[in-house]
C-alpha cells in the first residue's frame, strides 16, 4: 500500500513524539544560530534540557508580567484573554503609558 508523505510523517509523531499526559503541544520555530547556541550553552550549564530550560523560562516571564500587568485596572484580566497591549496601556493612577524596561 502506498503512503502519502503526511500520512508518514503523521504516523512517525504518533509514534515518537507521543505525550502520554496529554499535557504538552509541539511547538515548531526557527530562531538565529546565536539563540539556538545559547539555549544549548545555558542548558548544559544548569544540567537541564533545552525545553526543561525553555519551559522554565517562559513561565518565569510569564509570572514576572503577570505581576507587572496588574498595576493596570484589569491588568491580569486583560493579559489572560489576550487583550493586554503594553504599547497602549496606561497606568491607572497617572494615566501616562508605562513600559516594560530591561533590568
Amino acid at each position: 500500500m502506498v503512503t502519502s508523505n503526511a500520512k508518514r510523517q503523521s504516523a512517525y509523531r504518533k509514534r515518537h513524539l507521543h505525550d502520554e499526559d496529554g499535557n504538552c503541544e509541539r511547538i515548531n520555530q526557527l530562531v538565529s544560530l546565536h539563540a539556538k547556541k545559547a539555549l544549548e550553552r545555558l542548558a548544559k550549564c544548569y544540567g537541564v534540557t533545552q525545553r526543561g530550560l525553555l519551559e522554565k523560562l517562559l513561565i518565569d516571564a510569564e509570572n514576572e508580567t503577570v505581576d507587572w500587568v496588574s498595576i493596570y485596572l484589569n491588568g491580569q484580566a486583560d493579559y489572560y484573554n489576550g487583550e493586554f497591549d503594553v504599547t497602549t496601556s496606561t497606568l491607572r493612577s497617572n494615566g501616562q503609558a508605562q513600559f516594560l524596561e530591561p533590568e
